[in-house]
């Protein structure tokens, strides 16, 4: 029994780690766009090498944890549940970092009217995702307490939709002097930006039952 508990509190740690990798993916996207709006050239690069640096090691860290589930046998009841909700925050990081890679290969053009709207957007999507790490952290602890704490995740995926819709209205009523190519170009990069809080809702409602389940 010692033995399974220090091979338990060992898997808790690596699953924190890779938490932790994630969450330092989606700030360093925040980053990135913010870079990329301001033109800070240098530094927006910096954080596309630095993101994929970190989605290698979350990578490694989820193979890591896989081994224990399966070669150790550590918590064989809840192991799929558990290893459906890392493939969920890999998902993340994945998102992640190939939006930051789609800003950088196909480098759309932003007029200046919708800088703050797209900086808001990254901004709300990004606060949705980190809104649910802290409950992860939780979980392992005090499941009863993961509900409470998913409030934010709910209400910034809301916000996040409501200024993605409002980008795309202004795109396509208001901003005649764009093609529609560039409409639709900027509508995909919208698109994919609120992806990370739409990920992150999925991820609060599977959070969600398994702490139910946990519970009972």
């Amino acid at each position: 029994m010692p033995f399974l508990f220090k091979n338990v509190k060992e898997l808790i740690f690596d699953i924190e780690q890779f938490i932790d990798t994630v969450e330092q993916g989606v700030l360093l996207f925040r980053e990135g766009v913010i870079n990329y709006l301001n033109n800070e050239t240098q530094s927006f690069e910096e954080k596309v090498g630095q993101i994929a640096r970190l989605e290698a090691t979350a990578d490694k860290l989820q193979r890591k944890i896989d081994d224990g589930f399966y070669r150790r046998s550590i918590l064989p009841q809840n192991a799929g549940d558990i290893e459906t909700m890392l493939d969920r925050i890999d998902e993340i990081m994945d998102i992640s970092k190939d939006n930051l890679y789609q800003f950088a290969d196909e480098k759309p053009f932003i007029p200046e009217s919708l800088l703050q709207d797209f900086l808001r957007v990254t901004h709300i999507s990004v606060e949705s995702a980190l809104s649910v790490f802290p409950a992860i952290r939780v979980f392992f602890r005090e499941p009863l307490k993961v509900k409470e704490m998913l409030t934010k995740v709910y209400f910034y995926e809301k916000e996040a939709d409501k200024v993605a819709r409002s980008i795309k209205r202004k795109l396509f009523h208001d901003m005649d002097d764009l093609k529609l190519s560039q409409k639709i170009h900027l509508r995909y990069f919208t698109l994919h930006i609120e992806t990370i809080s739409d990920k992150a809702e999925i991820l609060a409602d599977m959070l969600s039952i398994m702490a139910l389940k946990m519970s009972i």
